[in-house]
């Protein structure tokens, strides 16, 4: 079925590279000539991660967009660290190296990584050791949804959708012979060494070539104190001197556990990409291809022995992968359909969990395809909208001594529809998606501890909503959703060790569904210099499947169970602006960032790994080549706790930053210069399961350069 699936893609894109009208001199196709060719893209105020590109004022949910200076300055090694200041958006924080984003306090296989509209084809979702395979420093735009909006990309982004953009698969035509984009930085932290760029050439005035790469290099993290949080300092002391203190890796006594402090051990990382697209651009259409590798080798903190009977090890994970994609989009000029789109892709992963002698200790495999069609409906007068199909299959293979997981194979099909009509100040949304998912389970006959056997899932979810403009600028907007998701592999079917998260994790293969209702009401509005974007939103879920700590150990680890039960998770999401006046020809600017989650599982107590209440305020100087601005971040402590979870305290960080524009905004030539962490203070996320263990970077400076040319 997944040959067939693959030749019927590749039939499909030629199809309508068939269907391309006879083909223009002119440059740039009809859905990129608003971005002004290779040196513009979309405002911040549209939000292109949709069939169609729709106004951010207009949306029913909460969204946020990353570009431009603020994206240069915002750029960490990991995905989860370059968005953790966004509004509703915290990070998994497993080290430096692998950081997931945490969208509304739920993670993992409930919020979906997507690169250009596309799943990134690794295994980040079943494990927050396992980075993402999506390098930050080649996106030129990120998106971040949020509520009934992410049901066109799959039932089981209940929490969000983050889509990275790039230009790997070129848009647009360039505007010069050669154009090149160019950005490096260097971060004192980690001494953090990266540089990536990008090339495009047009050629016979219709196709366009590209090629880019990224290399990356950092050491261990230094952290703003000890490595062990205060809880997990005492247990370790308490239990010095006990029979197993001489058992520990390394000779290090529990006592001496306690006094670890500086640098994060077994953090550092090296990391290259490359990349090569072609397109075919008309001004009716585009068709491209690409081809991607990724290569890493990255450390994982030490989750050190606290107790006896614990183990400790230091694991570093060698990853590669190769992908393919294809991309195509014709505008039928039809008094049906205005365009169809096709985008598909597929790839091949594995790592290696690494002993400390470098020898291979687990492997895991996984092959992955998608593919989506969409139909975007001609406009007929105050109606709109878009429907299509998606496929998806993934092979998973985990193999060695901590296998937790047998081979499996998930094969998901689904229809999507949304649909709008917009009557001037009154607009409505509605929007649908049914999925069937097969999820297979084949463990080896040395491995009796596994299920065996396959789960067949018909889900549908749907999301109804309207919003009224009651001024100029400002609307406020309502929706109610009923979102059905089908269990995961792992959540299913695992049942072993697992060394990267240093957990033993159980699965249960008789799960059912996971069900949320959920409403969620939004308020946008700008006006004389001062914008808001406001959102607060309650799910009702259940079947609701969570993680917990049973207080058992097995193989030397903590045991970690899936189970299921009702829960609720409520909380809001609040970004403003405000223009104060002007400072020597500069405008002052101030700016704030506030979220909260409060979730609970009848029956259990509080979900964990539930972010706090987070406050952050700028203020800004921002100038025609020169812009300044300081901003501090306070995060509350969270003692609102799941069965076996510590405390985690409050802090505050304080960054600044320096944004240089040499020639001003006329050349696109940019530097930035940031200092993080100023006070060099211990923080930890309380969505991370290491954060006893791995405390967030301390003091950094950052420097980055940015060209476009």
């Amino acid at each position: 079925m997944k040959r067939f699936s693959l030749l019927a893609g590749c039939s499909l894109a030629v199809a309508i590279a068939c269907s391309v009208p006879a083909l223009a001199d002119e440059a740039g196709s009809t859905a990129d000539t608003q971005q002004g060719g290779s040196h513009a893209q979309p405002s911040d105020q549209i939000v292109v991660t949709a069939a169609f590109q729709r106004d951010r004022l207009d949306i029913l949910s909460g969204v946020s967009v990353l570009q431009g200076e603020a994206l240069t300055q915002a750029i960490r090694p990991t995905l989860g660290e370059t968005l953790d200041r966004t509004p509703g958006v915290s990070a998994t924080s497993f080290g430096p190296n692998a950081s997931r984003p945490v969208l509304r306090g739920l993670q993992g296989e409930r919020v979906r990584i997507l690169t250009d509209g596309i799943g990134a084809f690794d295994v980040s979702n079943t494990s927050a050791d396992h980075a993402v395979v999506i390098d930050p420093l080649l996106a030129e735009r990120i998106e971040v949804l949020r509520g009934p909006a992410t049901l066109l990309f799959g039932s089981s982004a209940i929490g969000g959708v983050v889509n990275v953009i790039d230009k790997r698969i070129p848009r647009t035509l360039p505007d010069e012979p050669v154009h090149a984009d160019m950005i490096a930085t260097y971060g004192s932290a980690a001494d953090e060494r990266s540089i990536g760029g990008a090339v495009d050439v047009p050629l016979a005035g219709k196709f366009v070539v590209h090629a880019d790469g990224s290399y990356l290099k950092t050491g261990d993290l230094r952290v703003g104190g000890n490595l062990l949080a205060a809880p997990a300092r005492a247990t370790a002391l308490a239990n010095a001197g006990s029979e197993d203190d001489d058992q520990l890796a390394e000779g290090i006594s529990f006592a001496g556990n306690a006094a670890l402090k500086g640098r994060l051990l077994n953090s550092a990382a090296e990391t290259w990409t490359a990349g090569v697209g072609a397109a075919l651009v008309t001004d009716t259409g585009n068709l491209g291809i690409s081809y991607s590798h990724y290569d890493s080798l990255y450390g994982v903190p030490v989750r050190y022995a606290i107790r006896p009977g614990e183990e400790q090890e230091a694991p570093r994970l060698d990853v590669a992968q190769n992908r393919f994609d294809m991309r195509a989009e014709v505008e039928t000029g039809g008094g049906l359909l205005k365009s169809i789109r096709a985008r598909a892709g597929y790839a091949s992963y594995r790592h290696y969990e690494l002993e400390a002698d470098g020898s291979i200790g687990t492997a895991f495999y996984n092959k992955g395809l998608e593919g989506r069609l969409e139909l975007v409906q001609a406009d007929r007068g105050a109606w709109k909208g878009a429907s299509g199909v998606q496929y998806f299959s993934r092979d998973f293979n985990v193999v060695g001594d901590e296998a937790f997981l047998p081979k499996n194979s998930t094969q998901q099909f689904g229809l999507f529809t949304l649909q709008q009509l917009d009557l001037g100040q009154l607009k409505f949304e509605a929007g649908g998606r049914y999925e069937h998912t097969v999820l297979e389970a084949h463990p080896t006959p040395e491995q009796p501890q596994f299920f065996e056997g396959k789960r067949t899932f018909g889900t549908f979810s749907g999301s109804a909503g309207a919003s009224y403009g009651f001024a100029k600028d400002w609307r406020f907007g309502i929706n109610l959703s009923r979102t059905v998701r089908a269990p995961s592999a792992e959540e299913l079917f695992a049942n072993g060790p697992h060394a990267g998260t240093q957990a033993y994790e159980v699965g249960d293969p008789d799960f059912k569904t996971e069900r949320a209702t959920g409403i969620e009401a939004v308020l946008r509005g700008k006006s004389g210099g001062f914008s808001i974007e406001a959102s607060a939103y309650h799910n009702w879920f259940s079947n609701f499947i969570y993680e917990g700590m049973t207080g058992e150990v097995e193989d030397g680890l903590p045991v970690f169970q899936f189970s299921q039960a009702k829960a609720r998770y409520y909380g809001f999401e609040l970004q403003t602006t405000a223009a104060l006046g002007k400072i020597g020809g500069m405008e002052l600017v101030a700016d704030g960032v506030a979220d909260y989650v409060h979730a609970t599982i009848d029956g259990v107590g509080p979900a964990p790994r539930i972010p706090p209440l987070r406050l952050l305020g700028g203020l800004a100087l921002n100038g025609g080549k020169v812009d300044l601005r300081g901003e501090v971040e306070w995060n509350d402590s969270q003692d609102r706790l799941a069965a076996f979870e510590t405390a985690t305290g409050s802090f505050t960080l304080v960054n600044a930053e320096i944004n240089y524009r040499p020639w001003g905004n006329a050349r696109p030539l940019s530097f930035a210069l940031s200092a993080n962490n100023i006070f060099d203070v211990d923080a930890r996320r309380h969505a991370s399961v290491l954060k006893d263990f791995a405390p967030l970077a301390g003091r950094d400076i950052r420097v980055t350069a940015r060209a476009s040319f």
